[in-house]
């Protein structure tokens, strides 16, 4: 242990034995490379003070931290926890201690109550005369301020205590450059660590919306925020940013609220393409309330309007937390640009520029992950499409042909053949062939077409899934074919009411037919769409289902269409559902 340690104050204030020449020495060499030890800069900042305490036997000591004109940090020594509780809030920098703002050079006064510029003390604060005092610089910028109060034994305090403190203040500014720069370092480690988190999540597949989440969880986490929220641009509204994902304080709240493009922190940072910093919502004119608190017309309509403040004032949290400082910075996804906003509550320290420079910066690399997802995503999906033309290709230009060419041998054979029973065989496999060929076209028909909506769906899909999703009412897999281009020539409305009668015909036959088999047939020319299912049931004469036919029958005439219902040769039920299609 060092001597500068071994001499520090008590809880109660009070002091070892006063350190004589030799030892303030070795103590102030002691302290100076005890400050060089720790790397935290709250451990820093406290062992300064301690260690000026000791050093200059003062009764009472702290550490100012100087920002905007003020002290924004305020470490005190020398005073129990409890008697801290009873002053109340902390000194802004106002009398002597803004003196040294105002002037920052050493300040030794024997009697502080008798300086022009002494306010006085609080409620409930000891009593104090001497006083020295010095800025502490780090790369010749003012950092804060050490004060010191009261000289133990009554005394003032010296030329010699000045020295010292200042030769401590020196070490001092090295000392929290060191730990700051560890800091900085130690963030900019956890900023990259959640971006590679965030760009692993992308190549794996997760979808964009939980990206956007993860991007939201890894900011606030990293930048020590109480809230954070990804705003896009509302479908129905550009001119309105709508809370995507939100998380941390209060994030259920504001989930679905809005905030105008033109009015709002976020919208500023659409706009201007920069980051937007408030260091207190609460007095900042900029902000945009929306919850409880907020003037009315705020809520969007058809949005939640008992939320919390997106923006401003207002509760912020279940237990009534208010939001203080906040920043929002640009997110340019492939929805249009948004913002990440970031919060924290009322009385914490406000965003400072390196960590608005960091945030920035990770919501840059952030878009830079999301737009090689979706590029990487498109080139994988441009592979499969050449792959599937190619396969097309293939099957129309050696399997059709060759299919073809035999069927033709065979037909061309039945005038050769003497058994008609072999000729009827004969033509049997034509038609066969035939089947087939019609099959692999259809096949060809799925692979080159993917329907036209963003995520691949088409009628040829929903097609087949409302046929597999019967197989389990029915007790067995109903047959399907598809003839045509019924991706590329059917149009959407029509697609969707031929989706809803094949379910209502399998539906149907599930419940009344008590059928073994049953196909379904799909067959698309250049002017009409033809539905044909088939079953081999007990037929549509003796089960009372007349409603699911009127139905499929109004969706027919609803698109110029009709439907005909009878009996194959076998027995059972055919329904023939067929639409013309438009020019």
């Amino acid at each position: 242990m060092s001597e500068s340690q071994q001499y520090a104050p008590t809880a109660n204030g009070a002091h070892g034995p006063q350190l004589h020449e030799p030892d303030r020495v070795r103590g102030l060499l002691d302290a100076v490379m005890g400050l060089g030890r720790d790397l935290e800069l709250p451990q820093v900042l406290r062992g300064i003070v301690e260690a000026a305490v000791t050093l200059t036997d003062a009764e009472y000591g702290a550490l100012g931290v100087v920002g905007d004109g003020q002290l924004s940090q305020f470490l005190p020594v020398g005073m129990s926890d409890e008697l801290i509780g009873l002053i109340g809030r902390t000194p802004c920098g106002h009398g002597i201690l803004g003196e040294l703002i105002r002037n920052p050079a050493p300040l030794r006064l024997t009697d502080l109550t008798r300086h022009p510029h002494s306010y006085g003390f609080p409620a409930n604060h000891p009593p104090m005369r001497t006083f020295l005092g010095v800025p502490v610089r780090v790369r010749d910028e003012v950092f804060g301020n050490l004060y010191l109060t009261e000289k133990r034994g009554g005394g003032s305090f010296d030329a010699d205590d000045e020295a010292v403190l200042t030769t401590l203040s020196t070490a001092a500014g090295v000392a929290i450059d060191n730990a700051r720069m560890y800091h900085e370092s130690r963030r900019r480690e956890r900023w990259l660590e959640a971006l590679g988190e965030i760009t692993r999540s992308l190549l794996s597949g997760t979808d964009a919306q939980e990206v956007l989440r993860l991007i939201a969880d890894r900011a606030r986490e990293v930048a020590g925020a109480d809230c954070a929220a990804v705003l896009l641009p509302a479908a129905s509204s550009p001119d309105q940013l709508t809370v995507t994902v939100a998380c941390g304080t209060g994030a259920s709240r504001i989930t679905g609220l809005r905030v105008p493009a033109d009015a709002s922190l976020p919208g500023m940072a659409v706009r201007s393409g920069r980051p937007v910093v408030s260091t207190d919502l609460r007095a900042d004119p900029r902000a945009y309330p929306l919850g409880p608190d907020g003037a009315a017309g705020d809520a969007v309509p058809g949005e939640a309007a008992d939320g919390e403040p997106v923006d401003g004032a207002g509760p912020g949290g279940a237990a009534g937390e208010v939001y203080g400082p906040a920043v929002a910075v640009p997110l340019q996804v492939d929805t249009g640009c948004g913002a990440l906003r970031l919060i924290r509550l009322a009385g914490r320290p406000a965003f400072d520029d390196a960590e608005v420079r960091l945030i920035s910066g990770f919501a840059d690399q952030a878009v830079i992950a999301l737009e090689l997802a979706r590029r990487r995503a498109e080139s994988e999906e441009l592979t499969v499409l050449h792959d599937r033309d190619r396969i097309a290709r293939d099957l129309h230009d050696l399997a059709i042909q060759r299919l073809f060419a035999t069927g033709i041998t065979l037909q061309s054979a039945t005038r050769l053949i003497e058994r008609p029973e072999a000729a009827e065989r004969v033509g049997r496999a034509v038609n066969d062939l035939d089947t087939t060929i019609k099959i692999i076209r259809s096949t060809i028909f799925g692979l080159r077409t993917t329907g036209d909506g963003k995520d691949g769906r088409g009628l040829r899909r929903d097609l087949t899934e409302a046929v597999q999703r019967a197989s389990g009412s029915l007790g067995f897999a109903p047959a399907l074919q598809i003839d045509g281009p019924v991706d590329a020539a059917v149009p959407d409305e029509v697609a969707q009411h031929l989706v809803a009668v094949t379910a209502e015909a399998l539906s149907n036959a599930a419940r009344h037919a008590d059928a073994r088999r049953l196909d379904v047939a799909l067959s698309v020319t250049a002017d009409a769409v033809t539905l044909t299912v088939a079953d081999d049931g007990v037929g549509v004469g003796t089960a009372p289902h007349t409603g699911g036919l009127a139905n499929m029958r109004a969706r027919a005439e609803m698109l110029g269409g009709r439907l005909s219902v009878g009996a194959p040769e076998g027995g059972g039920t055919r329904i023939v559902w067929c639409v013309p299609l438009p020019a």
